[in-house]
């Protein structure tokens, strides 16, 4: 089953949210835990806990995201030039096929 956080983002099905969510609570504990024992303030550790869960989720968020839409690039580049090697293999334009003199000169 899934859990929508918020009420529309669900977490299961939409890429980079989930792990987006476990390091910005951990960036919550973390940030919040270290202001209260530096300041021994709960109320303004809560605040930074807060603070801390947001800026560091979307933070992973937009770095997952970036890396997530690389690699589409990538695949489709990949995916692309295997494609094209079927369609070239055998004739003068195969890149593997190495080229004899008279070949270079007609290119």
């Amino acid at each position: 089953q899934s859990f929508k956080l918020l009420g529309f983002l669900d977490v299961k099905n939409v890429p980079c949210a989930r792990e987006s969510v476990l390091y910005g609570s951990l960036g919550s504990l973390v940030m919040g835990l270290g202001h209260f024992l530096a300041t021994s303030r709960v109320r303004r550790s809560c605040d930074v806990a807060v603070g801390g869960f947001i800026c560091t989720m979307l933070g992973y968020w937009f770095y997952c995201r970036y890396n997530l839409a690389q690699q589409r690039i990538r695949q489709r580049m990949l995916k692309e030039g295997m494609k094209n090697r079927a369609l070239f293999e055998g004739s003068y334009l195969d890149p593997g096929k190495e080229q004899t003199g008279s070949e270079r000169r007609d290119s």
